[in-house]
C-alpha cells in the first residue's frame, strides 16, 4: 500500500462497479438527453449544457481539480486531474461529449434525444458514441472514492464529430497538461458484445475535391450531344479507373497490406454491412487485410444535377469528393498525391482538371507490449472471462496519432463500450448495458493493476 492509497481487491472492485451501475445508467440517460450536436447550424446552448453536465460528473467521481478549458475555434473541453501517489504512473483518459446529428427522425424507432431502455440496451444519439466513454471513465473512477491508485488526467472533448483537429492543435500547444504514462481512448469498442478486443490499428485518411470542366456553359444535348465533351461523363470515367473489375485499387504505389490478426468472417461482415443478397464483396485478400491494413478509395459526394432536376443538357462542370483510407504506417499526404496524379493521367479528352479542399490525418499502430498493455489484458480477462484480441478499424481518430507523436513513450490503449452493432452515426444508436458494465469494470481493474504493478 502506498501512503494514502488503498489497493482494493478485484472482488471489491467488481462489487463496487455492480453497485454503481444503476447510477451510471441514470447519468448516461441524462447526458444522452442533451442534444449536444456541435455542427454549424445547430444550437450551441445544448453543447455548453453537455460540457457543464460533464464537469459535474467528473466532480462526482472524486477528482479534486475539474474545469472547462477553452479550445480555439471550438467548444470547451472539460479537464480534470488528480495527482499521482508517490512512484505511481499517470493515466490520461479521453472521450468526447458531442454527438453526430440525429438525421431523419422517421428512421428512429424511439426519439433520438429521449434515451429509452429496451431489452438491456439504452437507445439514443450518443448513447454509445461517445457518452458511454464519458460514463465509463466516471464510473470506473468512482470505485476508488477519491483515493486513486494512479495519477489521473481527463480530457473530454466538445467537438470531435465535426472538427476534432482543433483539439489536436490544443494538445500540441499544451503537452505538459496532458503528459501521461498511459492513455485510454474510450472511443472504440468490441467487434461484438462480450467479445473483448483492443484496437491496435487505425487507418489514416486523406480527402480532396476533384473538379472537371469542359465547356463554358451547359449545351442542349440534342443539338450538341455526341460531339461536345460532357464533364460528368469524363469524371465518371476517371473515378471508375481507380479500381479494377475486382474492386482492387489500380493506383500505382498503393499496395495491399496484411493485418496480422483475425478479422470478421464474410458472413459476419455481410450481415453487419447490410450487403444485399447476390451482391459480391470487392477487393482481394482477407477481410482484415482489406479493412484494416490496406488502402481504400471511396467517392463520398458528387456535385451534378439531380435526377429530379435534370434537363436535357451536356454538363460543363462536375465535381466529386474523394476519400482515401490509408494503412496505419503510410503517409496520407503521399497517398493523396498518388491518387491525384493518377486522376490527372486518366483524364480523357484534354479536360480541365483541378483539385482543392485537401485534408489528411495519420493512422496509428500500437505496441502490443509493455506494463500498461499487460495490465489491460489481465483486467479485460477478469471482466470478460477471456483475454482480449487485437483488432483494427478502418476509421480514423486523428487525435490518436497526435498523442503518439507528442508522447512517444506513452502506451495508448483503445477500447470502449461501443460494438459493431451499436449503430453509431446512424439511426437507432444504442449501447448494450451489460457491455457498459464490463467496460467500466475493465477500466477500473486496469487502473488498480497498472498502479499496483509499479508499487
Amino acid at each position: 500500500m502506498r501512503c494514502g492509497v488503498k489497493f482494493v481487491t478485484p472482488d471489491e472492485i467488481e462489487g463496487a462497479v455492480a453497485a454503481g451501475l444503476p447510477q451510471a445508467v441514470e447519468d448516461l440517460k441524462r447526458l444522452v438527453a442533451i442534444p449536444s450536436v456541435a455542427f454549424p447550424g445547430h444550437p450551441e446552448e445544448p453543447v455548453h449544457a453537455a460540457a457543464a453536465a460533464t464537469e459535474e460528473l467528473l466532480r462526482s467521481a472524486g477528482l479534486p481539480h475539474v474545469r472547462q478549458i477553452p479550445v480555439d475555434g471550438s467548444f470547451p473541453a472539460v479537464y480534470a486531474e488528480a495527482p499521482a501517489p508517490p512512484g505511481a504512473p499517470t493515466v490520461l483518459l479521453y472521450a468526447h461529449y458531442d454527438v453526430q446529428p440525429a438525421g431523419d427522425p422517421l428512421l428512429w424507432r424511439t426519439p433520438a434525444f429521449e434515451p429509452t431502455e429496451i431489452d438491456g440496451a439504452l437507445y439514443g444519439r450518443g448513447a454509445a458514441d461517445d457518452k458511454s466513454g464519458v460514463i465509463s471513465h466516471v464510473a470506473a473512477l468512482r470505485v476508488f472514492q477519491g483515493r486513486f491508485p494512479v495519477g489521473v488526467k481527463i480530457i473530454i472533448e466538445g467537438q470531435e464529430e465535426y472538427a476534432g483537429e482543433r483539439l489536436e492543435a490544443f494538445v500540441e500547444r499544451n503537452p505538459e497538461l496532458l503528459r501521461a504514462d498511459a492513455i485510454i481512448v474510450a472511443d472504440t469498442g468490441n467487434p461484438h458484445v462480450d467479445d473483448p478486443a483492443v484496437t491496435t490499428s487505425l487507418r489514416g485518411m486523406g480527402a480532396f475535391t476533384v473538379e472537371v470542366r469542359t465547356l463554358s456553359e451547359s449545351l442542349h444535348s440534342g443539338t450538341f450531344g455526341g460531339a461536345a465533351p460532357d464533364a460528368l461523363a469524363a469524371l465518371i470515367r476517371m473515378l471508375a479507373a481507380l479500381h479494377d473489375d475486382n474492386g482492387d485499387i489500380r493506383v500505382p504505389g498503393l499496395p495491399r497490406g496484411v493485418f496480422l490478426g483475425a478479422g470478421p468472417s464474410e458472413e459476419e461482415f455481410r450481415k453487419g454491412a447490410g450487403v444485399l443478397d447476390g451482391v459480391s464483396l470487392v477487393g482481394s485478400g482477407s477481410l482484415a487485410d482489406r479493412l484494416w491494413a490496406s488502402y481504400a478509395i471511396t467517392v463520398t459526394g458528387l456535385d451534378v444535377p439531380t435526377v429530379a432536376g435534370a434537363i436535357n443538357a451536356v454538363q460543363p462542370v462536375a465535381r466529386a469528393r474523394v476519400t482515401v483510407r490509408v494503412p496505419p504506417a503510410a503517409d496520407p499526404r503521399t497517398a493523396v498525391e498518388s491518387v491525384v496524379d493518377f486522376l490527372n493521367q486518366v483524364a480523357p479528352w484534354g479536360v480541365k482538371v483541378s483539385f482543392s479542399d485537401y485534408v489528411a490525418g495519420s493512422g496509428f499502430l500500437a505496441d502490443s507490449g509493455g506494463a500498461a498493455r499487460t495490465a489491460l489484458n489481465d483486467a479485460m480477462e477478469r471482466a470478460y472471462g477471456r483475454p482480449p484480441r487485437d483488432v483494427g478499424t478502418g476509421g480514423s481518430i486523428p487525435l490518436v496519432s497526435t498523442l503518439a507523436k507528442q508522447f512517444p513513450a506513452a502506451s495508448i490503449l483503445l477500447f470502449g463500450a461501443e460494438d459493431d452493432d451499436a449503430s453509431i452515426h446512424a439511426p437507432n444508436e444504442r449501447v448494450d448495458l451489460a457491455e457498459l458494465r464490463r467496460n467500466i469494470l475493465a477500466e477500473a481493474l486496469f487502473l488498480q493493476r497498472y498502479g499496483a504493478a509499479t508499487a
